[in-house]
């Protein structure tokens, strides 16, 4: 990843070094070598920090926030997970919790529900095998990388298969990992993803407390919709910008929420760093009632990758 620009610098540098210097016997040896030192030093910060298309916080390694300007510039891989192991990478990734809300009401970390082959991560919705120890009727998996993987601007994409069943609700999305302007919803969501049932299509949304409690939904229009194949693999996508959000199915722009000018300023809370969020969900207000007699069903996930 390193620039053309620095790789000429640093080869000019070298062919310095090498020269022969006619120097005098008076001078001191130790100026000399404290003269490459800098030399070199200085290249090597060109090398691994102004080359860098991001830079991480100090307190916190694993957030990766863009450097500025670099909007029109050429994607670089910067993080990913291709699932190849035989466990989940936990430097990566976590199971999700189980909550109070919709979506992670039936959240469970039980082995049942993740399941590793062949390079592909299942994120599954099951029956309860046991009612005994959980009384709930049915359990999903999901995974986050919150306090292991956060980044402001850049693109994500995610390439899986949906599965489908009555009350499924499989979801790729993201949430602000600093909290920046307070509880949710004023820092935001991202929904690059999310299927119901058997829908021949996918939302892709955003919501904040402009939308939801300002209900500012039009202005400017806060999703879109796009038609897929659920039951095929496809790469559900964001392109995410100082001033724009740009939702993605394989490869091309299939909704864009803009920063608007002239509004209330809580129309904008993308402008801090955002974890990733990949959930198999079942049941809810939204989806409806969930049919168990069509259970098991399964997110299949078979790598991440965000460029910067």
């Amino acid at each position: 990843m390193i620039s053309t620009y620095c790789i000429i610098i640093f080869y000019l540098l070298l062919l310095k070094l090498g020269q022969k210097e006619v120097v005098s016997e008076n001078i001191n040896l130790k100026t000399m070598i404290l003269k490459r030192f800098f030399i070199l030093a200085g290249t090597a910060l060109c090398l691994f920090s102004a080359c860098k298309v991001n830079q991480k916080m100090i307190d916190k390694p694993y957030v990766y926030l863009q450097k500025e300007n670099r909007s029109d510039k050429k994607w670089k891989l910067v993080w990913e997970d291709d699932f190849e192991g035989k466990e989940i990478d936990t430097t990566k990734w976590s199971r999700i919790p189980a909550g109070s809300s919709d979506w992670n009401r039936h959240m469970s970390q039980e082995d049942e529900v993740f399941h590793l082959e062949n390079g592909h991560l299942h994120l599954l919705g099951i029956n309860n095998p046991d009612t005994l120890k959980d009384p709930r009727p049915f359990i999903t998996g999901g995974i986050w990388s919150k306090g292991k993987f956060a980044f402001q601007y850049g693109r994500i994409e995610i390439r899986a298969k949906l599965g489908s069943a009555q009350g499924a609700w499989p979801a790729m999305w993201m949430l602000a990992e600093l909290d920046k302007y307070g509880k949710y919803p004023m820092n935001g969501e991202i929904d690059i993803m999310e299927h119901l049932n058997f829908d021949k299509i996918i939302y892709q949304t955003t919501h904040s407390h402009y939308t939801l409690n300002l209900g500012q939904k039009q202005n400017p229009p806060h999703g879109g919709t796009a038609p897929v194949d659920a039951g095929e693999f496809n790469v559900y996508g964001l392109s995410w910008y100082p001033d724009r959000l740009v939702f993605q199915l394989n490869g091309k722009d299939t909704f864009i929420y803009p920063r608007k000018a002239g509004v209330d300023k809580t129309q904008w809370p993308y402008d801090q760093p955002f974890f990733i969020l990949i959930d198999q969900q079942l049941g809810g207000n939204w989806v409806g009632k969930v049919d168990q007699k069509q259970l098991p069903v399964a997110m299949e996930i078979d790598w991440v990758k965000v460029y910067q």
